[in-house]
């Protein structure tokens, strides 16, 4: 069963920057759809962004719109999310989840039930 591993959560001042890791445990093929989700306390798991990992299509809430990127690296099975101008309202648990059924992500890049392997997330505060 393909493994994630998170990894770059911390604590950081609001306006900061964080990187997010994620390792997978097997070649990311050119078919698959990688998310990052988050969840904070007392709230639902939500969809952060998104990568199709055969043209690199990107994919993002419009509350991280221009402060969040997602990249990936082939070579490494890893998958990156940037943080920018983090705020409060970032503070979260941070999950990376794979698409295992080799679709691109779509519209329903942000549909838990779609993907069948998470990570165990990492955390992210953001406080001053």
């Amino acid at each position: 069963q393909m493994q994630l591993e998170e990894s770059g959560g911390g604590s950081v001042q609001p306006g900061g920057s964080l990187r997010l890791s994620c390792l997978v445990s097997e070649y990311i093929s050119e078919r698959y759809c990688l998310s990052w989700f988050r969840q904070a306390p007392g709230k639902e798991r939500e969809g952060v962004a998104a990568i199709s990992s055969r043209y690199g299509a990107t994919y993002r809430s419009g509350s991280v719109e221009g402060r969040f990127t997602v990249s990936q690296d082939k070579e490494r099975n890893t998958v990156y999310l940037q943080m920018n101008s983090l705020n409060t309202e970032d503070s979260a648990m941070y999950y990376c989840a794979v698409d295992t059924l080799r679709r691109p992500c779509g519209t329903s890049w942000g549909t838990i039930g779609r993907f069948g392997s998470w990570g165990q997330g990492t955390q992210v505060t953001v406080s001053s």
